[in-house]
C-alpha cells in the first residue's frame, strides 16, 4: 500500500545540478563548459540581440518608412444603423456600448458615423460625431452631447 511516507520520485526524474568550474575531477573544470577562447567564454561577455559579428545587421539594412504618431487618438466607431437597433432607455455612451459589445474595450473614444437610418429619438454621448450622423439624430428628435477629452463633461451640440 502506498502511504505519504513511502512516496518516492521515479528513478531518473531528479538530477543533481551541473556544478561547473569545480575542478578537473568533476568533468566540468578548467573552462567550465564555455569552450576555449573568445567573447562568450569571458565573464560578463555577451553579445546584444541582433549583433551579426560586425556584419551590417538586418535592422540597419532594411528601409525605414513612414511615421507612427504616438499621440494619435483611436476612436471606436458606431454607425447610426447599429444605434437604432439597441433598445436602451436614457443616455447612450461609451460604457453602455462596451457593455453591449458594440465597441471594443480598448477604445476609450467614441465616434458616431452616419451609415444607416434612425427613427426613435435618442440621446448620445460621444467624443466625435460626423455631420451626417448629427443631422440624422437631430431629425429623429434626439440629442448629441460631445464629451471633451480633458474634463470628460458633456457639451450639448
Amino acid at each position: 500500500m502506498i502511504t505519504l511516507d513511502s512516496l518516492r520520485p521515479h528513478p531518473g526524474s531528479k538530477r543533481a545540478k551541473k556544478r561547473v568550474g569545480r575542478g578537473q575531477g568533476s568533468g566540468h573544470g578548467k573552462t567550465a563548459c564555455r569552450g576555449e577562447n573568445g567573447q562568450k567564454s569571458r565573464s560578463g561577455g555577451s553579445i546584444r540581440p541582433g549583433f551579426e559579428g560586425g556584419q551590417m545587421p538586418l535592422y540597419r539594412k532594411l528601409p525605414k518608412r513612414g511615421f507612427k504618431n504616438r499621440f494619435r487618438k483611436v476612436y471606436g466607431v458606431l454607425n447610426i444603423g447599429d444605434l437604432s437597433e439597441i433598445r436602451h432607455e436614457g443616455v447612450v455612451d461609451v460604457a453602455v456600448l462596451k457593455a453591449l459589445g458594440l465597441v471594443r474595450k480598448r477604445h476609450h473614444l467614441l465616434k458616431i458615423l452616419g451609415d444607416g437610418e434612425i427613427q426613435q429619438p435618442v440621446t448620445v454621448r460621444a467624443h466625435a460625431v460626423s455631420e451626417t450622423a448629427k443631422n440624422k439624430i437631430e431629425t429623429a428628435g434626439g440629442r448629441i452631447e460631445i464629451i471633451t477629452d480633458r474634463s470628460q463633461e458633456a457639451n450639448i451640440v
